[in-house]
């Protein structure tokens, strides 16, 4: 029996052993893919070369990806094989090979390798791929009555472009593992007949159309869950049960004191429980932050669906950071991530995990006033809708809320739940496809892939000489572009740095004898031409000119400027708030720095101030900034630090200042930290779970804000009509005096509300045997309202009171019912009633309840009303 970790290793040797490149798992983040929020397949990194967008430095890959999917998140742990997280295993051709050899090799690796039985084994073609069946059949030896024509076996990577016929192999998993229907067969919904390996052969191009064109070189991408294989070599009844899951499932279900196999129920809690463990883990190693959109939602939701189904094991605290060091131990050897990355994964495991705790308890306490509001109703079950907001608000289980019904001798409505929950999907999934976009293939790519990656030699030098290669007018090329055209220009090398790693684009302009051309954007196209957007301001520029590209240098050195300060600012935060802090994120400009990290709580004054002393201190010693390339293993090797989850190449620039910061940087920096000048922190704070963001400026732009803040405070001197050593004196004391007469207004307001409370209770009116105040009073706002309503419920020691108050154009309301329960009337259905006459609507409990309305000519009307309306609930 092969593990897990061995049949990953014997996929990539066998590939390797037949020229194949064995390229590392790219990061869960899609790299310039606006497409995809996660890497859903073994072929997204390679999308560039399937494109044709880039030249592939290798014909023939292999890789083990990380991937995850969540369409199907409702079917985690329901069946036999469906995950959030997996590994793909697959080969690459581009052009180096097609259908022959990927077909032989398939079947090679399958039945020479992993020796499955070929009794076992199907084959899936395409009804139009004649010539894969007769790879099949003449190459691989397949039995023809073991090949099934399958019309959907056809995959294209979106409405147009690369797509072609596929294979798929399959194994017959044995009748006890089926349905046990007559015509059970490939393609039923049994788990019996496991699809294991994925050839799509990618020879068409499609258009709009729908005409199927040859491409000039033909590709193979291929596809091998490892779940599955694992499944399979290993003898088990589902991906679960092998050596990829089981220590991950063991550890919850001892943490949970239970065991796996008990009871369906509870597998599919373990099993849930363990395959969203594993994703959140594999998603925040490569750098994922929980949050409210995007691939941070994704993991928000997975995490908290995790930790839901630990509560329907009996898991009440946190327990993630146990199983992360389960797979940190099993995952590590391969993923080193998950080592090198731990104390980010397991600080926002422990906030997240923390943050939705408490949200469940709030959920809990929802959860129980709506089963006191169905019992007073007299009704015996919770509304689909209601429990839908549940699940998607608070993250509520229907399983967990059906659960705490019973117990109240209530059910749910699992049918609307259902409906609620298939409308949400049926948004989330067209929201989905909106987002997601087709390649054009514009003359502009086409051109710049016959030109090649653009020349930089902005690290040298801020003027170059350089050859226009190509100028297109929209998406059409001309020779020519004249005085207030705005055209996109192809140059043969640039001087100007294009937005990269945080730091903006330079600005400038390009020139001839005759012509002038300011920079209007610059963009990096995948294949690494850099297209210069431009605006003509005088003459003429043809293609073929031979122009000089101008850098402003002022706004390079103040952009330098800010990206050095940024590196300084890293290593000073590491070194005043400890190794911890990695950075998330940064925007380097002419103006100021932005930089993003993580820490778990905000920045102390002493500790902004420590963090400032540290960088000046740097900036004074005057040290030398050294730029050097080497190989990514030899800078670790150094020490020096990479951005959290960043992929890069094989070679990379190293950016020093002394043995004091180092870091991996492709930006442009000062020649030594004395030219920076002064740095200033001007604003710190949070902006997510676990993060932070300082502000700062440097240079010129320091010596401007504190022009800034001396006049703002000689302007305030002069309001003050003091001296400057008084100012802060001055201002604590109208600040003081401010509280103080706040307190006044409040108290003259309570006294105010007393004083009309006694006078209004001479309006109490008998409405079927009960006292009825219904009254337009005086309140600034709705707490001078309440505040009214219990002095009147004090006085009043049974009855309705239902008063309102006008406050700028709106109408408040508020309506106590003494004492609950009075003669079956509710507050919150009263006061419902009410507002409505206002145009406006509220409730609240059947003690107390508020209201707002929106007209307030109709107040009158509605206390009016407000008798009636308590008569009618009397009957």
């Amino acid at each position: 029996m092969y593990s897990g970790n061995q049949l990953r290793e014997m996929f990539l040797k066998f590939f390797e052993e037949r020229g194949h490149s064995i390229q590392p798992s790219a990061s869960l983040i899609p790299k310039d893919d606006p497409t995809l929020l996660l890497t859903v397949a073994g072929m997204v990194p390679f999308k560039p070369y399937f494109l044709g967008q880039v030249e592939p430095p290798f014909a023939r890959a292999t890789s083990a990806q990380k991937c995850v999917r969540t369409p199907d998140l409702e079917c985690v742990g329901q069946t036999a094989r469906h995950h959030t997280f997996f590994e793909m295993l697959g080969n690459f051709s581009f052009g180096a090979y097609f259908k022959k050899e990927a077909i032989s090799w398939a079947w090679e690796y399958i039945t020479g390798v992993l020796k499955i039985p070929e009794s076992q084994l199907w084959v899936t073609i395409h009804p139009e791929d004649e010539e894969a069946k007769n790879y099949w059949i003449k190459e691989a030896g397949v039995d023809p009555a073991r090949i099934v024509v399958d019309e959907s076996n056809f995959w294209a990577a979106g409405p147009v472009g690369p797509c072609g016929p596929c294979s798929e192999i399959y194994v017959d998993l044995g009748e006890t593992r089926g349905c046990g229907k007559p015509d059970c067969a490939i393609g039923c919904d049994c788990d019996r007949f496991l699809e294991i390996w994925n050839l799509v052969f990618m020879q068409y191009n499609g258009d709009e159309a729908g005409k199927l064109t040859p491409l000039p070189k033909q590709n193979i991408d291929t596809g091998m869950g490892l779940e599955r294989i694992a499944s399979v070599m290993q003898g088990v009844d589902s991906n679960f049960d092998t050596d990829l899951f089981m220590p991950i499932i063991n550890k919850v279900a001892q943490i949970a004191n239970t065991a796996y196999k008990k009871d369906a129920k509870t597998d599919t809690a373990l099993k849930i429980v363990a395959d969203h463990a594993r994703a959140v883990c594999f998603m925040l190693a490569d750098g994922i932050r929980p949050s409210s959109e995007g691939r941070g939602y994704v993991l928000r939701r997975i995490l908290r669906r995790a930790v839901r189904y630990a509560r329907l094991l009996g898991i009440e605290k946190p327990f993630l950071e146990q199983l992360f060091r389960v797979i940190q131990e099993h995952y590590a050897h391969y993923y080193t991530e998950l080592k090198e990355n731990e104390n980010f994964v397991l600080n926002h495991l422990r906030l997240e995990e923390k943050n939705f705790l408490a949200t469940l308890e709030q959920g809990t306490l929802i959860l129980q006033e709506k089963v006191s509001s169905i019992k007073q109703a007299g009704l015996t079950s919770l509304n689909g809708q209601d429990a839908f907001h549940l699940y998607d608000t608070y993250g509520f289980p229907v399983e967990l809320t059906a659960e705490i019904l019973e117990e109240e001798g209530l059910t749910v409505d699992l049918e609307g739940f259902k409906q609620a929950f298939e409308e949400h999907r049926r948004l989330a999934k067209e929201q989905s496809r909106q987002m997601k976009a087709t390649l054009e293939k514009t003359a502009l790519i086409e051109k710049a892939k016959q030109t090649g990656p653009t020349e930089f030699t902005g690290y040298q030098e801020i003027v170059s000489e350089a050859k226009i290669l190509a100028l297109f007018v929209e998406d059409e090329e001309t020779d020519s572009v004249g005085e207030g055209e705005e055209v996109s220009c192809l140059l043969d090398k640039t001087p100007f740095y294009v937005e990269s790693g945080g730091q903006v684009s330079d600005e400038g302009i390009l020139q001839t004898v005759k012509a002038v051309a300011q920079i209007k954007e610059l963009r990096k196209l995948p294949n690494g031409t850099v297209l210069h957007r431009l605006f003509v301001k005088t003459g003429v520029l043809k293609k073929g000119d031979i122009v000089q590209a101008v850098v402003d240098s002022e706004s390079r050195k103040a952009i330098a400027r800010h990206h050095s300060a940024t590196h300084l600012l890293h290593q000073a935060l590491r070194q005043v708030l400890g190794e911890h802090v990695q950075q998330a994120g940064s925007l380097v400009t002419k103006e100021r720095l932005r930089f993003d990290f993580a820490h778990f709580s905000a920045l102390t004054p002493e500790q902004i101030t420590a963090v400032e002393n540290e960088i000046n201190e740097q900036v004074l010693a005057n040290i030398q900034v050294r730029v050097s390339e080497m190989t990514l293993d030899e800078a670790r090797e150094k020490g020096a630090i990479a951005l959290f989850g960043e992929k890069y190449g094989h070679m990379v620039r190293v950016v020093e200042m002394d043995d004091y910061s180092m870091e991996l940087c492709g930006g442009t920096h000062v020649q030594s930290t004395g030219e920076i000048g002064l740095v200033k922190i001007v604003a710190e704070g949070g902006i997510g779970a676990g993060l932070r963001r300082i502000e700062a400026v440097a240079g010129q732009e320091s010596l401007e804000y504190l022009r800034k803040m001396e006049y703002q405070l000689a302007e305030i001197n002069y309001l003050l009509k003091g001296q400057g050593q008084d100012t802060v004196k001055r201002v604590d004391a109208l600040i003081t005096q401010a509280k103080d007469m706040e307190k006044e207004i409040q108290h003259l307001n309570a006294k105010l509300s007393k004083y009309e409370a006694d006078n209004i209770l001479s309006k109490v009116q008998d409405v079927s045997g009960i006292k009825v105040l219904a009254a337009k009073v005086q309140a600034a706002d709705m707490d001078t309202l309440r505040q009214t309503a219990d002095m009147l419920r004090d006085k009043l020691s049974e009855g309705v009171i239902v008063l309102g108050a006008a406050v700028e154009g709106k109408v408040n309301l508020v309506t106590v019912v003494n004492p609950p329960g009075l003669r079956g009337l509710h507050a919150g259905k009263i006061i419902k009633e009410v507002a409505a006459i206002t145009g406006g609507g509220g409730g609240g409990r059947p003690d107390m309840a508020q209201a707002g309305g929106k007209d307030t000519s109709k107040l009158g009307e509605a206390l009016d009303k407000a008798k009636v309306i308590i008569s009618n609930f009397l009957g």
